[in-house]
């Protein structure tokens, strides 16, 4: 079971307790879950990496603040240094919520299959009476998932940390991750059948996560119609009842609106985004050899004269400047005719590799039944 630390902000009080055994066995992801997530790839996520701007709105239509989620590719520095790259997702948000402040900032690392490597999330509200903040952290250590979390009311603040073992949390699914799997079902256009994850509740509980598909709609954004695909997250937390969030989300996985169940406001697109498409893959290009008449071309026929002579020219020229190349070939001719050699491509090896730099120095009265250097030999 996960172990915890408290402590209490500036009295400098600590306690290290191990958590009571639960009467229920800890949430697991099931093989569902487990299978969609190892069937993405950097491929795929790549096409997703972009950012959108949402306003938040009340229900009755009045603007109340904006939500900003970017995807890009980012460098996480993992064990010894490793830099490696990755999706890096960062989402804010900041309004205004029955005339009172409050916002909330994300930032996160994944691998390829969305696990969490590390993420920070900040929450805030500016309650005049008593202000409420609350942070949390993730790292991925060696063989755990480390969970800080504070909470502060007023000047009071509570931290507790808690370890999850690494193996425990297949199928974990994150702030940061859910954000970049709604846009791959989004981009699939499908959410995998009876599957279900894991995921951290309000007060930091592990507890399992669902992904329902509502079909599809049509909305009118920014004066034009937009097909979107609706899916509904629920997080089943295992102290009180479920917390479900609708996403409408374009075909290449903008979000056009977002709806959490219970709350007096929702967010929406004000300005259609420029849709990705999916890159269809074109046939290769077959040229067909077409035959060259050359020499009844005149253009090409005398080219071809031209360069002849030239070549005629220059070789002659070699030659000239250098008497002791046409001595050399001739020599090996003569010796080629007097031998008649069947492998006349080992005698030439023979013949001149005395020549070559590499070739080893051998005395001239070496015998004349020594194996040669270019002959395999026999068994």
């Amino acid at each position: 079971m996960p172990f915890k630390v408290q402590s209490k902000g500036s009295r400098v009080k600590e306690q290290q307790q191990a958590s009571a055994p639960e009467s229920l066995s800890p949430p697991k992801a099931n093989a569902e879950a487990i299978h969609f997530l190892s069937s993405l790839g950097e491929e795929e996520l790549q096409k997703l990496f972009f950012s959108e701007t949402l306003a938040m709105v009340s229900n009755t239509g009045e603007p109340q603040g904006e939500l900003t989620i970017e995807v890009q590719r980012g460098k996480y520095e993992g064990s010894f240094g490793r830099l490696s790259h990755c999706p890096l997702v960062h989402a804010a948000s900041r309004g205004f919520l029955d005339n009172t402040l409050c916002g909330s900032s994300l930032l996160g690392y994944l691998s390829w299959n969305l696990e969490t490597l590390e993420q920070h999330s900040q929450e805030f509200v500016k309650f005049h009476v008593l202000p409420m903040e609350r942070r949390m952290s993730l790292l991925k250590q060696e063989d755990q998932l480390a969970m800080t979390r504070s909470v502060k009311e007023g000047e009071e603040m509570k931290t507790e940390v808690t370890f999850f073992p690494w193996h425990s949390m297949a199928g974990f699914i994150s702030e940061a991750a859910n954000l970049l799997l709604l846009r791959v079902m989004a981009w699939r256009q499908m959410v995998p059948s009876k599957a279900r994850f894991l995921a951290l509740d309000t007060e930091g509980k592990l507890c399992s996560s669902t992904y329902e598909a509502l079909g599809s709609q049509t909305l009118q954004v920014d004066g034009q119609s937009a097909e979107v695909f609706i899916v509904e997250q629920a997080v089943h937390s295992n102290e009180g009842i479920p917390m479900s969030c609708q996403y409408y989300m374009m075909s290449d996985g903008h979000l056009a609106k977002r709806i959490q169940v219970g709350s007096p406001g929702c967010c929406v697109v004000t300005k259609m985004p420029i849709l990705k498409e999916e890159d269809e893959m074109e046939p290769p290009l077959v040229f067909e050899k077409k035959p060259l008449p050359w020499e009844e071309d005149m253009a090409l026929h005398s080219k071809f004269l031209e360069r002849k002579e030239q070549l005629r020219l220059s070789h002659t020229r070699y030659l000239q400047q250098h008497p002791d190349a046409q001595a050399l070939v001739s020599d090996f001719l003569l010796f080629l005719l007097l031998r008649q050699p069947d492998d006349v491509v080992t005698f030439a090896a023979e013949f001149f590799g005395p020549f070559s730099a590499r070739y080893p120095r051998i005395s001239p009265l070496r015998s004349s039944n020594r194996p040669s250097p270019f002959r395999s030999l026999e068994p």
